[in-house]
C-alpha cells in the first residue's frame, strides 16, 4: 500500500492569509515572506500557520554633545532582535496585531546637552522586542545624563575628560550591555548590539549584530552606534547590522533603517555642540512553507 507523506510546515488548502501595510509580500525558494517597515497585521483564517519569525524593535538614539569643550556622547543601543529562524516554528491564527518601532530621536547638543531616546518596541503577536537604549550625553563633568539608557541592546555612556560613567544595560535574549566610557583614555562608549556589547571591538565601537537569512538572502540587523575616541579625534565605527558612526567635532551618523541599528555619538575640542545620530527603525519579518 503506497505511503503519502505530508510536510507538517506546508499550509493546508484551507488556509488563507491577509495582511495589512505590508511592505512586501514574496513567494520564492519554497516560503513565502511578509515584511512591515510599518505597523499592521496578519489574518490567518481557516486553521493554524506554523511561521518563522524575525522581530528587530528601533534602534537608540545617540548622545548629545554640550557646548564644550573635552566632552564625548555615547552611541545609541540597537534595537533588541527576537527570531525562531532554524528552530521551533511558531504556530499563529486569528488577526495578529504587528508593530515596527521607531528609531530613538537624537540627543541634544547646546548649553545643557540631553540623553539619546530609546527606540521603539516592535511586536508580533505576544513577542515583543525592546527598543535599543539611547546613548548618553557629552554632559559636565558628574553628570547624570552620562550614563546610557538600558533596552534592547543598552546604550553607550557619555563623558569628559575628567568624568566617566557605566553603559545601559540590554535585555536577556534580545541584546547586549552598552560599554562605559573611560575618562584617562578619553572616549565613550559604543552601543551594544545584538552579538555583542559595546566597546568589544575597541574602544567606543558599537557592538556588531547579527546575520539572519529569513529573506533568503543573509542581512546583518541590530547593530550598535559608535562614540567618540577624543584623544584620538576621530569618530568610532559602528557595529555591522546597521550602527551608525560615531564623530568627532561633527554630528553623529544615524542607525540605518529597517535593520534596528543604533545612533552614532559625537565629540569634540571645541565649544560647538552636537547632536547624536537617530536610531534606525526596525522590521517584523514572518515566512512559511509553501
Amino acid at each position: 500500500m503506497p505511503v503519502t507523506w505530508i510536510d507538517p510546515y506546508k499550509v493546508a488548502p484551507s488556509i488563507t492569509v491577509s495582511t495589512t501595510n505590508a511592505h512586501s509580500d514574496v513567494t520564492s525558494g519554497g516560503f513565502r515572506t511578509i515584511t512591515w517597515r510599518t505597523s499592521g497585521n496578519i489574518t490567518v483564517t481557516g486553521g493554524n500557520l506554523d511561521v518563522e519569525y524575525l522581530v528587530v524593535a528601533g534602534g537608540g538614539g545617540g548622545g548629545g554633545k554640550i557646548n564644550s569643550s573635552q566632552r564625548f556622547a555615547g552611541g545609541g543601543g540597537a534595537g533588541g532582535l527576537l527570531t525562531n529562524v532554524g528552530g521551533a516554528t511558531r504556530s499563529v491564527t486569528g488577526t495578529i496585531t504587528v508593530t515596527v518601532g521607531t528609531g530613538g530621536t537624537a540627543g541634544v547638543g547646546g548649553s545643557t546637552g540631553s540623553r539619546g531616546s530609546n527606540g521603539g518596541n516592535s511586536v508580533f503577536d505576544s513577542l515583543t522586542a525592546f527598543g535599543g537604549g539611547g546613548g548618553g550625553a557629552g554632559n559636565t563633568s558628574g553628570s547624570g545624563l552620562q550614563p546610557g539608557l538600558s533596552g534592547g541592546s543598552g546604550g553607550g555612556a557619555g563623558g569628559t575628560t575628567g568624568s566617566q560613567a557605566g553603559g545601559g544595560a540590554g535585555t536577556a535574549g534580545q541584546g547586549n550591555n552598552g560599554g562605559g566610557s573611560v575618562a584617562t583614555q578619553g572616549y565613550s562608549g559604543g552601543g551594544g548590539g545584538a552579538s555583542q556589547s559595546g566597546n568589544t571591538n575597541g574602544q567606543a565601537r558599537g557592538g556588531d549584530g547579527v546575520s539572519n537569512s529569513i529573506t533568503g538572502t543573509a542581512v546583518t540587523y541590530a547593530g550598535g552606534g559608535g562614540g567618540c575616541l577624543y584623544l584620538s579625534t576621530v569618530g568610532a565605527a559602528g557595529g555591522s547590522g546597521g550602527g551608525g558612526n560615531g564623530s568627532f567635532n561633527a554630528v553623529g551618523s544615524p542607525g540605518t533603517d529597517y535593520l534596528g541599528g543604533g545612533g552614532g555619538g559625537p565629540g569634540g575640542n571645541t565649544s560647538t555642540g552636537y547632536n547624536g545620530g537617530v536610531g534606525g527603525i526596525g522590521v517584523v519579518i514572518v515566512r512559511w512553507a509553501v
